[in-house]
């Protein structure tokens, strides 16, 4: 290893620490252009990512900004700044650290750019903006290194595509810039490092020692879990004596919907009073920090939370995690697994909770994958043309620019490195004028050509609106919630709920019950409730997928014919659904017709995840109408879609025939509100529509009006502009998920087993449970709710305990 400097040295062993070999491997690779480092949780990847910086800057020579910090959360880059303090401050550094986020004030903001730190901690949009000024090539001219934390979360959205773009813009400002990687979860490193390292250079990637296997179990649960639904309220006893054995114990939920259920229902039994607390993205920024704080302090026993502490956060004392309801995504469990025993070479301790019966059997296919270390591969689409449109735009900010030079900029990074001249010029078309069939209206003419060719904003106070719309994180539309005539928000909620509401309805916030009183200035404002039962419940929340590599152990584990790792109830579940009909196979789609209550009902198994699903149902609905088979309706999981209609299906094979799938779907996605949801999200983030402009924020209501009569006018007039192209691609990767129907039905080559029964088949009874949930307010909701589960699984012939 190259010599640490004495005070570093002094230091390690005050602390009664060896430097770890992959500690070691980063220093002496310090100068490397590009560095990505895999690291278990607990095993020093901060120390590991910033020993360099601060050896660079411990005599004090440097000035200015040396290194740049990027975090995908703000709590995330504020408990960097924490544990970097700490050592700096033992070692009297003369290092100023600083964070720069939504949070920071707007004061600190500005003297920032002025007199920027020696290390900045910041997020993937205040980056962003920083390289939006014209002072930027001053204050990042002294740039020597950027670290990104968590690169794999970022790799995987459009925050990262915006990522890699602005470190473009650094590069070009800071030639000889470093670039430094850090994950504990990643599927594929050689391909994190092509995207972090700029196209001309290779990237050194660094392992460390993984450490011992995770302790990972199902919670064992006096009930069984149901058969359907998201809660896990009949887990609340088992998981509460786990609180009771555990220092401190993170609970994570897929939704923030779910995490406020499942706190209201925990805080009902805890007679013990733990101190117990709630966190989530929805919640104000005084409740988040009060709770990060207490966590830190080591003041509460447990934690209800949702990917708001996913990440490499070190909160205290937290020796378990319990995730309720399947991840979804082994990545996630294993980055969720992470947060327990913090401490290197120190196993981690996480139990699964499902929430249904079926998640049963995914947790346990997660269980199996995360401890073989078989991760979720992820799929990289080439980059979006959205987040290229904003990227031009920042750049305009910052005072004028050549277009070649700007198109070579963007092409050193690896998702935007095939983009051909005519796509770029398509791009840079549309933020200049708004393309062909808005060019004539001044609000989108926005750029303009120069005598000397190259390119400005038209006019420069246009600048100040396009910071403020900076940014991929496009949330459903929120309204601040606020106890009337009290200060500070409460937290926020979807518009389209709130809009749900009447006076006097109570629902759910930061784990409190509130009556909901009106909208007030964009406000929705209540007041405090007795009630011990929310009338209804609060968020949507965002519904994960199952992902294939998930979906292919599932249908590994019904191959084996023998579950001795099942709890009894869901291993006799599926034998009898062999006996009675038989199991999905991997590589043959499971159609099953039945009829039940004097309807027909065809479930078609291909495990292709929720979006996909869907999209199979609406496909087969408009080929069962072709068909004069009268469909009704239909519902879909993550495994299954179920249609009933008036006719029998007696030919799955001209319904799942491949040819002319899209036939149709085109069109009827065209006038959907799936198609307008997905331009909505584009035009923010192309900055064609925007959110905030000085002294006004619109409402979702306004936006979604403004977009919705765009898209029908594009639509209309030029079907082929550039955002009508981004949102159908858009659209067919995302929410629509095209790609998972067609790998599904190229994995089983048109393969189909077709079962005729006269009964309800065990496998399929849950999703009537979708079909028939009809809301019911009050104490006896919960009974109805098992009773009908009863009754289904009985004609199933399925024993329900």
């Amino acid at each position: 290893m190259s010599a640490l400097p004495q005070t570093f040295i002094d230091w390690f062993n005050g602390q009664g620490w060896d430097i770890h070999p992959h500690q070691s491997d980063m220093f002496d690779r310090k100068d490397a252009a590009a560095l990505v480092l895999i690291a278990p949780t607990g095993g020093g990847k901060t120390l590991a990512g910033f020993l360099p910086t601060l050896v660079e800057l411990a005599d004090g020579a440097h000035k200015g900004l040396h290194t740049i910090y990027v975090s995908p959360l703000k709590a995330l880059a504020a408990d960097i700044r924490r544990n970097l303090t700490r050592p700096v401050q033992e070692m009297d550094l003369p290092i100023r650290i600083e964070d720069r986020t939504g949070d920071t004030s707007y004061t600190q903001k500005r003297r920032q750019r002025v007199d920027p730190p020696h290390i900045l901690l910041t997020t993937p949009e205040s980056l962003s903006l920083l390289t939006s000024y014209e002072d930027a090539p001053r204050m990042f001219a002294g740039v020597s290194r950027i670290i990104v934390d968590e690169i794999h979360a970022l790799s995987e959205s459009k925050r990262g595509d915006q990522l890699m773009l602005a470190i473009s813009r650094l590069q070009a400002m800071a030639p000889n810039l470093r670039r430094v990687g850090l994950s504990a979860t990643v599927d594929d490193p050689d391909a994190i490092g092509r995207e972090l390292a700029p196209s001309c250079t290779a990237c050194d990637i660094i392992h460390a020692d993984p450490g011992p296997a995770p302790n990972i179990s199902m919670l064992v649960t006096d009930t069984p879990p149901p058969w359907a639904g998201g809660g896990a309220k009949y887990a609340i006893p088992a998981v509460l004596e786990q609180v009771k054995k555990h220092k401190t114990t993170l609970i994570f939920h897929n939704t923030r919907a779910q995490a406020e259920i499942f706190f209201h229902n925990l805080w009902l039994e805890n007679t013990d009073d733990l101190p117990i607390g709630i966190h989530h993205g929805s919640l104000s920024r005084d409740q988040r920090e009060a709770v990060e704080t207490a966590m830190t302090q080591g003041a509460l026993r447990a934690v209800v939370c949702t990917g708001s502490l996913d990440l490499g956060i070190d909160w205290g004392d937290v020796d378990l995690v319990i995730q309720v309801g399947a991840p979804k995504n082994v990545k996630r469990l294993v980055q969720r697994i992470g947060r327990a025993n913090h401490r290197y070479n120190a196993p981690s301790k996480a139990m699964l909770v499902p929430a249904n019966r079926f998640e049963v059997i995914e947790c346990q296919a997660a269980i199996d994958a995360a401890l073989a270390g078989d991760l979720d591969e992820t799929r990289k689409n080439s980059g979006p043309r959205d987040v290229l449109c904003q990227h031009i735009l920042i750049r305009a900010c910052a005072g004028p620019f050549d277009e070649n030079d700007l198109l070579a900029e963007i092409r050193s990074v690896g998702a935007y490195a095939d983009l051909t001249r005519a796509e770029f010029d398509d791009c840079l078309d549309f933020v200049a004028t708004g393309g062909y069939a808005l060019r004539a209206y001044d609000k989108w003419q926005r750029l303009m050509r120069r005598p000397d060719g190259q390119w400005q904003l038209r006019d420069p106070r246009s600048a100040a609106r396009i910071r403020m719309n900076i940014g991929t994180i496009q949330d459903t539309d929120t309204l601040k919630v606020r106890m009337r005539g009290a200060g500070k928000p409460l937290g926020e909620v979807e518009e389209g709920f709130a809009s749900t509401l009447t006076a006097g309805d109570t629902f759910l916030i930061g784990g409190k019950i509130v009556r909901y009183q009106g909208i007030r200035d964009l406000v929705v404002e209540v007041t405090k409730s007795a009630s011990q039962t929310p009338k209804v419940a609060t968020f949507n929340g965002t519904k994960f997928a199952t992902s294939t590599q998930l979906s292919d152990r599932i249908l590994s584990m019904f191959a084996m014919g023998e579950w001795p790792d099942l709890p009894a109830h869901t291993a006799d579940w599926l034998a009898l659904q062999s006996e009675v009909s038989k199991l999905p196979e991997r590589d043959r789609i499971l159609v099953e017709t039945f009829p039940h209550d004097s309807r027909h009902y065809t479930c078609v198994y291909g495990f292709a995840g929720r979006n996909a699903q869907q999209t199979l149902g609406l496909i087969l609905s408009q080929r069962m109408e072709q068909a004069g088979l009268d469909p009704l309706g239909f519902v879909s999981t993550d495994y299954a879609t179920l249609l009933w209609g008036l006719e029998p299906v007696t030919d799955p094979h001209a319904l799942l025939r491949p040819d002319g799938l899209r036939d149709g779907l085109d069109e009827w996605l065209a006038g959907n509100m799936v198609m307008k949801r997905t331009f909505r999200t584009a035009a923010n983030i192309a900055m064609l529509t925007e959110r905030n402009s000085p002294g006004n924020r619109k409402s979702g209501k306004q936006v979604t009006f403004s977009s919705d009569i765009l898209y029908d006018t594009l639509l209309r007039y030029d079907p082929d502009h550039l955002m009508m192209r981004i949102t159908r691609v858009e659209a067919m990767q995302g929410l629509v998920d095209f790609s998972r129907i067609e790998d599904m039905l190229t994995r089983t080559g048109g393969a189909i087993d077709h079962v005729a029964l006269d009964r309800l088949p065990p496998l399929a009874a849950p999703l009537l449970l979708e079909v028939g949930k009809i809301p019911v307010l009050g104490s006896g909701r919960d009974r109805l709710e098992a009773e009908k589960a009863a009754e289904l699984m009985q004609k199933a012939g399925v024993k329900t305990q």
